[in-house]
């Protein structure tokens, strides 16, 4: 993205990247039938992502955003636009979502209609890299657990066009596939194979796939892992 010229402030190395174009992205997903339909939506706090948390507020949609690293008790922010001080953009910001967003359980929020993520690189299977610290899986896992997450979600991605790949990526059963590639010259409805529907992404939490210390630094994690009829049969982080 770099040497194409593409990637925008604060760059492109180590973080879901901004992109030349974001806001023409942010405009086509919401042309889309799934944005349409979506009236609650969970999206990533990155900046490219910026655009589409922004029109969804001033659309009159509801937004959750994680709290960073799910390190709160309460590890979702709710921002309703009908309870916004700020203007929709703003709130829509890092910094604007942590004063205006209402930390939220689960059990209070809206089944959720439309996921929208950032992505490193993404190919047209819907496989898609993350920044590698697993935060992404476990912002999908923990409310597909607890049921505001399920098949009738669409999951898209705003890209550049050069981060979509015509190769294979790795891929982890943890890991979730998005739906809709959106960039801002086209809009790609991910390959699927024949009869496959619903959404595609683990049911839960793949305990097998954590460490106690990742659980530790995660309250909601910890909570849960407490209840768990097999607890205790974890690996340590040096294992």
């Amino acid at each position: 993205m770099r040497d194409a010229g593409v990637a925008r402030f604060p760059g492109a190395r180590g973080r879901i990247p901004n992109f030349t174009g974001a806001e023409e992205a942010a405009r086509r997903l919401c042309g889309t039938p799934d944005w349409e339909r979506a009236g609650v939506l969970k999206a990533n706090p990155d900046l490219p992502q910026l655009p589409v948390r922004a029109a969804a507020l001033s659309q009159g949609k509801v937004v959750y955003v994680a709290v960073p690293r799910l390190a709160a008790d309460l590890p979702f922010l709710a921002l309703d636009p009908d309870r916004l001080t700020a203007s929709p953009r703003r709130a829509a910001s890092i910094k604007g979502a942590s004063s205006e967003g209402v930390p939220i359980a689960f059990d209070a929020m809206a089944p959720i209609d439309l996921i929208v993520c950032g992505s490193v690189a993404v190919n047209r299977k819907g496989v898609r890299i993350g920044k590698g610290g697993g935060y992404s899986d476990l912002e999908f896992a923990l409310p597909r657990e607890a049921g505001v997450i399920g098949d009738w979600t669409t999951v898209a991605t705003t890209v550049h066009g050069v981060q979509v790949l015509d190769e294979d990526l790795p891929e982890t059963p943890h890991d979730f596939r998005v739906d809709l590639i959106v960039t801002p010259e086209e809009i790609i409805r991910s390959v699927r194979k024949r009869g496959e529907r619903g959404l595609r992404g683990p049911a839960g939490i793949l305990w097998a796939d954590l460490d106690k210390t990742k659980i530790a630094a995660i309250p909601e994690l910890h909570r849960r892992e407490k209840l768990r009829p097999d607890r205790g049969n974890l690996p340590d982080l040096h294992d």
